[in-house]
């Protein structure tokens, strides 16, 4: 007899049920030891009390299974039902396999008593009576199996209907598993909407209250600067005075030592000329945002449209001579990468060169450092320029365009239509423009790429000089010398 736990495992009673592969034998080798009850009813020896019958078995799990329905959780009791479902399928294949085995006793008893029969025919006396009695047993056990047959169709029926029940049950229980993970889902996805809303309020409130914290801290530092001035105006220390003195001391040497070196620079020009009686001279402020031009001296010079010009960067230290690659015109503008450095200029003219070089380095313009370094801090500076020039034609349009320059690229658009962008690369250059009149200085050279250049203009020197270095600062970064045709070309002397 199976016996079935509590949580409907297909644990076996091994003692009640013989394995399937097990011989239909008697427990000895002798005759069973039966015995005749009260109305012929047949009585077993020995009787174990503790083996349940099926019908006692299913109705006790089915039972417990009813009352721990109660106090499981939905996921518990599918799992229940789907091991109940399982333990009804073993019932019924045991109760299959136990129907073979009444049917194969059937058939033993039969024979038994077709072996009686004929015995009883051949023996007479005392052993006839036994033969009889044993005649009576068999019968008597024949009928108490076909008793055990129906109760057994009636077990078979209960455990089809347990095992249907336990089908419906389980589907049910899937069922309402799947509802509960559904519902369990959108209060996940509601709560966690709740959470992002709250996160999310936290931060818009906190926003707030550092832009509000930010501006009343600005205010404050308004505040007291506007305090201290007006200390200041009414109560002058000695502290200030002298920094006022300092300070006009400062421009007066300032503007005493640019007058002595504007006067050296013409001593030595003067020098020159009477020295070498020069047919040209160059002139010009020699300092960066201004432009140098050739000027001939005496009226018998040779025409300068005549000649050939070639201008040329020198090192002020070990005389390296570099040639500029494009500068053949009678102005150039320096660009940062002449301050520093003295500037040539070759004139061949009937097989004859003169040689015309600046007094002293080129100066840098004043300020130009540290307006440079205030728009490095900026992402992306703009400057308004207009084209003059796109691969080498001249435009006539004068509108304005604005050239973009950034960490990592450089930028032409007009309005919201980009003309050209590019990264920088080792094909892309950038220069002063060399020639050009007396814009010259505020014009600038841009090869985008190859097949691509332009010429533009700035509103001024400043803003021309400050995109080359802000532009060639940003190219340095990303590992890019950002120049003009040729520049990094050394000539020796």
């Amino acid at each position: 007899m199976t016996r079935v736990s509590r949580d409907f495992g297909d644990t076996m009673q091994r003692e009640a049920v013989p394995a399937v592969s097990a011989d239909v034998i008697f427990a000895s080798s002798r005759f069973p030891n039966y015995k005749l009850g009260a109305n012929n009813q047949i009585v077993e020896g020995k009787d174990d009390p503790r083996v349940l019958s099926m019908k006692e078995v299913v109705a006790r799990e089915t039972a417990q299974l009813l009352e721990q329905q109660k106090r499981l959780s939905v996921r518990d009791l599918a799992s229940k039902f789907e091991k109940g479902l399982a333990a009804a399928a073993k019932l019924s294949e045991e109760a299959r396999l136990r129907e073979a085995a009444s049917l194969e006793k059937h058939v033993l008893l039969k024979k038994l008593r077709d072996a009686l029969e004929s015995l009883r025919g051949r023996v007479a006396g005392r052993n006839k009576d036994d033969v009889e009695e044993a005649i009576a047993m068999v019968e008597a056990l024949a009928i108490q199996l076909t008793q055990r047959e129906g109760e057994l169709m009636q077990e078979k029926a209960e455990v089809k209907k347990l095992a249907n029940f336990l089908k419906q049950a389980s589907e049910d229980a899937r069922k309402l598993v799947d509802e509960e993970r559904a519902f369990a889902r959108a209060e996940i996805e509601a709560a966690r909407a709740a959470v992002q809303r709250v996160e999310e309020a936290l931060q818009e409130q906190e926003r707030m209250s550092r832009a509000s914290g930010k501006q009343d801290l600005e205010e404050l530092m308004k505040e007291v600067q506007e305090a201290r001035r007006i200390k200041m105006l009414h109560q002058p220390s000695k502290v200030m005075d002298m920094e006022h003195e300092l300070q006009a001391l400062r421009k007066q040497l300032a503007e005493k030592s640019k007058h002595y070196l504007r006067l050296q620079k013409e001593l030595a020009i003067n020098k020159k000329g009477m020295e070498n009686n020069q047919l040209f001279e160059l002139d010009g402020v020699e300092a960066l945002g201004s432009y140098l031009q050739i000027q001939p001296c005496p009226d018998n010079a040779p025409d300068l449209s005549q000649c050939s010009i070639q201008w040329y960067r020198v090192s002020s230290e070990g005389g390296k001579k570099e040639l500029i690659s494009g500068a053949t015109k009678l102005v150039y503008a320096p660009e940062p990468f002449d301050v520093g450095r003295i500037l040539q200029v070759d004139i061949t003219a009937e097989g004859q060169t003169k040689t015309l070089t600046t007094t002293g380095a080129i100066d840098p313009a004043a300020g130009l450092g540290s307006y440079v370094e205030a728009l490095v801090r900026k992402h992306d500076v703009e400057f308004n320029v207009v084209i003059t020039q796109m691969n080498g034609v001249n435009q006539q349009s004068e509108s304005i365009h604005v050239f973009h320059i950034g960490k990592m690229r450089i930028k032409l658009c007009k309005g919201k239509t980009t003309v050209a962008k590019e990264y920088y690369s080792t094909s892309m250059q950038l220069c002063g423009v060399r020639g050009g009149g007396n814009a010259a200085a505020q014009a600038l050279f841009w090869q985008a790429k190859k097949g691509l250049s332009f010429v533009l203009a700035f509103e001024s020197e400043r803003e021309r000089n400050a995109a080359l270095m802000l532009a060639r600062r940003f190219a340095f970064d990303c590992n890019i010398m950002l120049a003009g045709p040729d520049d990094r070309a050394a000539l020796g002397t």
